[in-house]
């Protein structure tokens, strides 16, 4: 759990610098620096879907998610709880900015195979060294995060702990079932809405990609349907 933890001060620092600067910055510089940002989202996305195998999963996964994600209205709820929480603190509307931060800098920072494969790695063998690698990432991604989208971000480093925790404390009872091709396909499903966030933040598109993330639910179930099926 050392590296986990350490993971999570990472981004706390990271953020915290970011926060900083944000204060000094102009307007326009903080704009630019929300565009670059969501360039370099969109890259992160098609890099984490290059490995995709089973394009059906891909697509069940993400049509069931956002079926059930509308019918639940996973993003209002998140936007309207995130806004009462913060409306006592900050202006209005804020609250809503503060949980598409929150939600953006989870998923950039722990969608991946290096997340899951890391935390599995800690937990099985009580070898740290790719989630430290993960944390250097964490500290110098989480300045240009928290910079261009704010506080937010700062929340992220508790998602981390939580997250990355439970899959290096359950180690030994989860990973029978993360195979390989399981652990490719929840990359890249969440790579697709790291992706959407990207044109989002560009102003490209107004997706409620919140209402995507019961989509990462469904490819277990997507998965084993589909092999099932011999595809």
């Amino acid at each position: 759990m050392f590296a986990v933890i350490v993971n999570t001060i990472t981004i706390l620092i990271g953020a915290s610098v970011g926060l900083l600067l944000r204060k000094g910055l102009p307007e326009s510089v903080s704009d630019a620096m929300m565009k670059g940002l969501g360039l370099c989202t969109i890259f992160i996305g098609i890099q984490g879907m290059i490995e995709e195998e089973y394009i059906l999963v891909l697509i069940l996964s993400t049509i069931v998610g956002i079926v059930i994600g509308e019918l639940l209205d996973v993003d209002g709820r998140i936007n309207r709880a995130a806004e009462r929480l913060t409306s006592r603190f900050s202006g209005k509307g804020e609250g809503a900015k503060i949980a598409q931060a929150f939600v953006t800098s989870c998923l950039i920072m722990n969608v991946g195979a290096m997340t899951i494969v890391g935390s599995l790695d800690a937990g099985l063998r009580g070898n740290f060294s790719m989630l430290y690698t993960k944390s250097l990432l964490d500290l110098i991604s989480g300045i240009p995060m928290a910079a261009a989208m704010g506080v937010g971000v700062m929340g992220s480093a508790l998602f981390t702990l939580v997250f990355q925790g439970g899959i290096v404390l359950l180690a030994e009872y989860i990973a029978p079932y993360l195979s390989e091709t399981l652990i490719k396909e929840l990359v890249s499903t969440g790579s697709l809405m790291i992706l959407a966030i990207g044109f989002n933040m560009l102003g490209v598109t107004k997706l409620k990609v919140l209402n995507y993330l019961p989509g990462l639910l469904v490819v277990p179930l997507a998965l084993k349907l589909m092999q099932a099926l011999g595809f």
